[in-house]
């Protein structure tokens, strides 16, 4: 007697067995194109392995916000607001004074010169001016539960973002400055009265004060929440913060010398300067051994790239890579190339990784027109 067979539906049989379910659906051979080959495979979710999500922005989604964005991408979708505090630089630890003089030279330490014009990344690292923070709100999805500390996830993320920021140059120090003009910091002084650590700093310190010089800086507080997570939250992240970057108008800010403060325009506002289109690529790799057979001696066997991978889809996975590219100029600057886990990805399918983070580099650029 033949036993019974057991249909499952493809929703149960995702969920009881996801491995099998999606190397049957990468593997599949039922269809066919008119001339006996092999049809593209395709995922779980329907989508090709180099094909991703759409994605959706929407700048200007906080109106208390001095720059914000919403960005959706697929299901996973994260808000970012971008706020800015002055910071005088007498609250700055071990601060080195800057006059134009010195800007104009390009002698401060830490800056470097891009394009013409000198970035300043040492003032952004050394005094903080880039502070990222993640959040990933309760109910986005089923592992993220109420009253928790902040997530390894969350934390990891925001410590990506900032080191991002750092590298690719986004924002330039010039543009966080506040200056004060020649002779209005000695306002209410006597040219006879000197303190004593203007006596101690001697010429040098008399040298500044004739010239104009940095007496604050913009903090640039970026922070993000994950409203829904459906996987890939790199990249989701990483376009909010270059699109509330992009959206961001900071208030002109004016030394005054008779409050010897700083003072903000309640309606002037200022550009910031976003150097290029940065934009990141993640995929995935997913092997048809499954990840308990990892180091028990089964053969490696078939492996194939997930671009834009989804919750499921990374819980499957062991291995990806993320590379950040830049084509606003032309050509194709890669800005960083991270790869965790496994040993299936080397050189040549590095070198072939690019190509699929150009194109797209070019569907981001569409997407936020």
């Amino acid at each position: 007697m033949t036993a019974p067979t057991v249909k499952l539906p493809a929703p149960l049989f995702a969920k009881l067995s996801p491995h099998p379910f999606l190397l049957r659906n990468l593997t599949s051979t039922s269809a066919s194109d008119g001339h006996g080959d092999r049809p593209p495979a395709r995922r779980t979710n329907g989508r090709g392995t180099q094909e991703t999500r759409p994605l959706l922005t929407k700048p200007s989604s906080l109106s208390h916000a001095h720059g914000s964005s919403l960005v959706r991408l697929g299901d996973t979708t994260v808000l970012c607001g971008v706020r800015g505090e002055l910071l005088p630089v007498e609250r700055i630890p071990q601060f080195r004074p800057l006059s134009r003089t010195r800007d104009s030279e390009g002698d401060g330490e830490g800056e470097e010169e891009e394009g013409g014009s000198v970035i300043g990344r040492g003032e952004l690292r050394d005094y903080d001016l880039l502070v990222p923070n993640i959040e990933l709100a309760t109910g986005s999805a089923p592992q993220f539960l109420p009253g928790v500390p902040p997530t390894t996830l969350a934390q990891t993320l925001s410590t990506r973002v900032y080191s991002l920021l750092h590298s690719t140059g986004l924002v330039r120090a010039t543009d966080l400055r506040v200056w004060s003009t020649a002779g209005e910091g000695n306002g209410k002084k006597n040219k006879e009265d000197v303190e004593m650590g203007e006596a101690e700093q001697g010429e040098g310190y008399r040298e500044m004060e004739e010239e104009d010089r940095v007496v604050a800086y913009w903090v640039l507080y970026i922070d993000l929440l994950f409203v829904s997570f459906d996987g890939n939250p790199f990249d989701a992240a990483w376009a909010a913060v270059v699109a509330a970057l992009r959206d961001t108008r900071l208030p002109v800010a004016r030394w005054d010398p008779e409050r010897e403060t700083v003072v903000c325009s309640r309606t002037e506002r200022k550009e910031l300067n976003v150097s290029g289109l940065p934009v990141a690529c993640t995929a995935a790799v997913f092997e048809e051994k499954d990840l308990s057979e990892v180091g028990t001696g089964v053969a490696e066997g078939r492996h194939w790239l997930l671009l834009d991978p989804d919750r499921l889809e990374e819980s499957l996975c062991r291995e990806t890579i993320t590379m950040v590219v830049d084509c606003s100029d032309g050509e194709t600057k890669i800005k960083s190339i991270e790869k965790q886990g496994g040993t299936t990805i080397g050189r040549e399918l590095i070198r072939g990784f690019a190509g699929i983070a150009e194109k797209r580099w070019k569907e981001v650029k569409d997407a936020t027109k």
